[in-house]
């Protein structure tokens, strides 16, 4: 049974790495969503909390970028997106915002960050992000850091204990299938952390249905960007 705990916390600012992340133009997300994210990150870390960090929805590389910066040493990153043009909405519980949004992708109208195109434009993505990692001093290895290039249902299959994870893929189906795959595989005390709550309904749909099936978690905020933690560990 999912718990709601209140947490009032200060509003620090972004590492100096999501600073650096941010300037070189490689993640959308808002400084609010950034802190949350390390918020989860040093928790997990003060905590000893054991399992990989995982992101779902990696497009340029910059939040899993900051991931991979902030994790323990000795830990992994597996980065999971199709790294290229999203997949469309597919499901009847999308709402109407994903739809236009996706229209305006499909069409060649989205724009990118800070004037540059956008990036499900980009010939050759992986290698893109690849060099990204890379110039931020976390190199794709296929042992510290890994990426995976396809779509969920074909590439995410979580072999080991999971610490942390960001879940960044819009849509009802993607979210749903994330989180049904990534769950079971939480250490106690892990967290989850999810972009588009608060931005699409299917998103939002997927969330709210799978907390309904009454998993053991606890719900740390509903916004900008919703988290919850496996209870357990060093609380």
């Amino acid at each position: 049974m999912f718990r709601f705990l209140r947490r009032h916390q200060s509003s620090p600012a972004i590492s100096p790495i999501a600073e650096r992340v941010r300037d070189g133009r490689l993640t959308y997300l808002k400084d609010a969503k950034l802190v949350r994210i390390e918020q989860a990150i040093d928790h997990v870390s003060r905590s000893r909390v054991p399992g990989a960090f995982v992101e779902c929805g990696v497009a340029l590389g910059g939040s899993g970028i900051i991931i991979a910066t902030l994790m323990p040493e000795g830990r992994a990153f597996h980065g999971y997106d199709v790294f290229g043009m999203i997949p469309p909405p597919t499901s009847e519980k999308d709402d109407e915002k994903s739809r236009t949004r996706y229209e305006t992708i499909r069409t060649g109208q989205s724009q990118g960050i800070g004037g540059d195109p956008y990036y499900g434009y980009v010939d050759n993505l992986y290698d893109r992000v690849v060099e990204n990692f890379e110039r931020f001093g976390q190199p794709v290895d296929g042992r510290r850091v890994s990426l995976y290039k396809g779509y969920f249902e074909d590439t995410l299959h979580p072999q080991t204990d999971i610490a942390f994870a960001h879940i960044d893929c819009d849509w009802y189906d993607p979210v749903k299938l994330c989180l049904e795959r990534i769950v079971p595989r939480l250490s106690a005390g892990a967290y989850v952390v999810l972009d588009d709550y608060n931005d699409y309904g299917g998103c939002r749909r997927a969330v709210d249905e799978f907390l309904e099936a009454g998993p053991d978690v606890d719900i740390i905020a509903r916004e900008p960007n919703f988290v919850f933690r496996r209870p357990g560990g060093d609380s």
